[in-house]
């Protein structure tokens, strides 16, 4: 039972991400390039602290470092930049299949031969998005806003495959969170000399308060409470797990955010979502 209610606990955080995110923007509390500096910052604090506390060293060399803080600020960044429009439910949806997608095409270019059964599941899922971000169709998101949050997932599950077999994961993750938060401060200030800031000196307190909660608590205490459990659930436990994130992030939008769940999303959703679930059942 206490796993569960970890496991669950954790999916919880990561779908809250995306309220926390989309109510700060909602209102122009926070601009979106600002929400991502303060929550990446906030993240690399509350994670090197979780580290420390460990007593264990943290190391931020190390094979695939740029490509695990490269693919970090594109999750990051694309992600808070596409709730600038799409709904809190529709940008988890597409965050969280484009990340599976691109944890297949991963396994199929490390050499990996999946059985049929994940093929069809994958291209079910994709086939789900495909339809959904179709230009032309009634109800269809922006898509250039999808376009972003499909990035987003493309650096997550990039990530993803980038920290698979690392020894450390909490490590890793504070170092590539530092790192990032590093160049994203830098990349601001540079911004400011050249007088192309963001408007983190207009955000409110509300806007900052949303970006901070993101980062350190349903980021970093999110991940922390996540390589706790991840070891003691079975691989395909721990991916069938993910599926209730969009599930969670479509049902909180609908009561916090009052956003609309229309019949083109709640199919999209059972496509996507029936995809990846048939793909991380597959024995093979």
């Amino acid at each position: 039972m206490r796993l569960v209610l970890l496991t669950s606990l954790t999916m919880i955080a990561f779908a809250a991400n995306s309220i926390l995110n989309r109510v700060a923007l909602a209102n122009g509390d926070i601009d979106a390039v600002a929400f991502g500096v303060v929550r990446v910052c906030a993240g690399a604090v509350m994670l090197v602290g979780l580290v420390y506390l460990r007593r264990r060293p943290l190391s931020f060399g190390g094979p695939g470092r740029a490509v695990g803080v490269v693919s970090l600020l594109l999750y990051i960044f694309g992600f808070s930049l596409a709730y600038q429009s799409l709904d809190a439910g529709l940008g988890a949806l597409i965050l969280f299949g484009m990340v599976q997608i691109t944890m297949f095409a991963g396994s199929l270019i490390g050499g990996e031969r999946p059985a049929l059964q994940r093929w069809a599941g994958a291209i079910l899922a994709f086939g789900g998005l495909v339809w959904l971000l179709w230009p032309g169709q009634s109800a269809a998101p922006s898509l250039g806003h999808a376009l972003l949050m499909a990035a987003a997932g493309i650096g997550w599950g990039v990530y993803s495959l980038n920290g698979r077999g690392t020894g450390d994961a909490l490590g890793a993750t504070a170092a590539n969170f530092a790192l990032a938060a590093g160049i994203a401060v830098g990349v601001v200030i540079i911004a400011g000399m050249m007088g192309a800031g963001t408007s983190l000196a207009s955000a409110s307190t509300f806007g900052f308060g949303m970006a901070i909660l993101s980062g350190a608590v349903t980021s970093g205490l999110g991940y922390a409470l996540w390589y706790t459990v991840l070891p003691q659930l079975r691989g395909s436990t721990a991916a069938v797990a993910q599926l209730t994130v969009p599930v969670i992030a479509m049902a909180a939008g609908a009561v916090l955010l009052s956003e609309d769940l229309g019949m083109r999303l709640l199919i999209a959703a059972l496509l996507v979502l029936g995809g990846v679930l048939i793909a991380v059942t597959s024995r093979r």
